[in-house]
Order: C-alpha cells, then structure tokens, then sequence
C-alpha cells in the first residue's frame, strides 16, 4: 500500500512536471537557453538546440513518469528517474548556488520555485525514487532483463493506454511550437488587464537593498553590508579606513516582497526612450507587433504584417528589440526576454483595449 501511493506521487509529480513544459516547449527552451549562455555554462554552441534539448527532457519526464504510474518496466523507469532527477539536482545546485538562473522552470509558468526550491525538490524525489526502487526490488526480474514480462505483456491495456498518452503528449507539443501553448500559464493570458495589473504593483511595489561586498585591507576580511548600514557607521568609509568596496560585487537583494506579475516589465518605449506604455494601456484600441527576434524575420513577412496592420482604426506600433526593424509603422522598443514572457511566436500581434490584452497570435496567422 504505501510503496504503491509513494508510486502514484512520485509519477504524478513527473506528469505534471512534464505537462506544463510540454505544453509551452518554446517557454522551455528559453530556460535551456540561460543554461547554455556565457553567464552560466558558457556553452553557446549549443543555444541553437535548446528546443530540441527540451523536447528530449520533456518527453523523457513524461514517458517515463507514466511508464511509472502504469508500472511498465519497473526497473527501467525507477532507474532511468534517478538518472534524470540527478541531472537536475545538478542544475538546481548549480543555479542555487551561484545565483545564476533565478528560476528553473521545472514547472514552467504554472508555479515558481526559487532555485533552493528546486534543488530540495529534487533531492526529495531522488530519496523517494531510490527508497521506491528499495521497495520494489524483490518484484524486479534476477537477471537483468528490461523487457516486458509475461504478465505485462499479457495486460494490453496499459500498453494502448501508453500509446494514447504518448500521441496527446505529441499533439500538444507540436500546437505549442507550430502556434502558442494550448493552455496559457503565464501572466499575459487573453483577458489579462494590463492597466489594473500596473495599479496593483505601483501600490505594493517590492522594496529593494543594495548590499556592499567590503574587504578589509589589512586583514583580508570580507563583509556584506546593506546601504543603510554602510552610510550610517562611518569606520566603513571614513578617511583612512581599511574596507573597500569591492568592485562588481555588490548585490541587489529584496527586502520586502510586493505584488508580484510579470506585468512589471511591460514598458514600451520609442527609439528616442520616450516612454508609451501608458498610450497604449489607455487606449481604447492597440494593436502592437512584437518580435524578440528581428533578424530572424524575413522582409517579405514584416511587409505583409505591415500592410494588415496599417487598416487597424487602433494604436499600432511594431515592437522590437531594433529600432529600424519596421518600415510603414512605427517602431518602439522592449526587452527581448520581456518580450518572450508575453507570447512564443516570432513575430507575434498582441491586441488591447482599454488595457485588457484581447487576443495574441502568432503574425502569419495575423496576415491570414
């Protein structure tokens, strides 16, 4: 009874885990992406398969947390899960411990973890897999035999219930890359008031502190000091003093939690660095195209976006990460990892009215 319930959690985990990536593999992929880039593995190379990275990690979270939900392959599974839960342990720890990719994206948009999170989460499932495999041994073949045994063999069902499960899983993930995820987790879904979403981080807004990396000169020694402490005792600065700041690494640390949305980063602005996002919240109609990506846009498509665009009786503006991206309309600019929050699509047209986002899709659906 309980090795079967720890089972049934464990694979349950693993599903969910895989879903709500499967569901947004683009959204995966820019995770994948931070762990390649030089700030962390520095490893660029391999940026340009972050996609198809994502697609092997999701796939084998989901195939195999099934397989160990129907206990197919009980060995196989239970093993092929330590491998991978040692995996990630790896990344979590690497990310935790120096502070490098804020956010795992283990379960995507649908819930954040910070990196501790994510690295104790993992290593909870690691005992619980190992303590699962402990469970199960006596009921695993003596010679090591991954095939299917005759009583599974002889359960069809589980094997059509795996194709079918196998089948939705690819569907899902394919609308995801061909179009935008079939379930939108992030906080820039259709419906989402941008203008009520501001109000709500300007009157809790998350308080900052500086904190000052200070060695001593004399003896070696190093401090962390906020801002207030470093300004208010004056042995940290006063003439002749030993502590220094060392430069590059002093850290910006949250001291009081506000309202939390990734709302925070929509600011639009125009090549000159006017700011138009109140313009367009406001407006009782806008229509914006955005590509993250501009290069990677043929002119043939910026065109034929542009021309559809133009009839729009709305503000409209192309928005990208490049000043001269667009022609006929006017450019404005915006993050590119901003960018990406909002829709997957390279580009993509984002409509509001008075604030609220009405509908986002992908620009060659647009131009339809």
């Amino acid at each position: 009874m309980l090795k079967g319930l720890l089972r049934f959690i464990i694979a349950v985990i693993f599903i969910l885990s895989g879903f709500v990536k499967a569901v947004d593999l683009v959204g995966f992929s820019f995770k994948m992406e931070e762990y390649f880039s030089p700030t962390v593995f520095n490893m660029p190379f391999f940026e340009k398969f972050a996609l198809l990275f994502s697609i092997i990690v999701v796939v084998l979270e989901l195939l195999l947390g099934f397989m160990l939900l129907l206990k197919l392959k009980l060995k196989f599974s239970i093993s092929a899960l330590i491998v991978l839960c040692i995996f990630f342990g790896f990344l979590t720890f690497y990310s935790a411990y120096f502070n490098v990719v804020t956010d795992c994206g283990c379960f995507g948009d649908a819930i954040k973890f910070t990196p501790w999170q994510s690295f104790i989460k993992d290593i909870v499932l690691l005992f619980g897999l190992i303590i699962l495999f402990l469970l199960y041994k006596n009921e695993f073949k003596k010679k090591d035999d991954y095939s299917v045994d005759q009583k599974e063999s002889s359960s069809k069902f589980k094997y059509i219930l795996f194709g079918i499960f196998s089948l939705v899983m690819i569907g899902i993930m394919s609308y995801g890359i061909a179009q935008e995820p079939i379930i939108d987790f992030r906080d820039y879904k259709i419906g989402t008031d941008l203008k009520a979403e501001k109000e709500k981080i300007a009157k809790n807004p998350s308080e900052y502190k500086t904190f000052y990396s200070l060695k001593n000169q004399k003896t070696g020694e190093i401090l962390k000091v906020n801002q207030d402490d470093y300004i208010n005792e004056t042995k940290y600065w006063e003439e002749g003093s030993p502590w220094k700041i060392e430069e590059g690494k002093n850290e910006s640390v949250m001291v009081k939690e506000g309202y939390q949305s990734e709302i925070v980063k929509f600011k639009i602005e125009d090549p000159s660095g006017l700011e138009l996002t109140n313009e367009i919240i406001n407006a009782p109609k806008a229509v914006l195209v955005f590509s993250y990506h501009p290069k990677e846009v043929s002119a043939e498509m910026i065109q034929k976006i542009e021309n559809k665009i133009k009839t729009e009786k709305a503000v409209v503006y192309g928005v990208s990460t490049d000043p001269n991206t667009f022609k006929t309309i006017k450019n404005a600019m915006m993050d590119g990892t901003a960018i990406k929050t909002i829709a997957r699509s390279n580009p993509f047209v984002l409509t509001i009215q008075n604030g609220k986002i009405v509908d986002k899709q992908p620009a060659k659906n647009y131009i339809k």
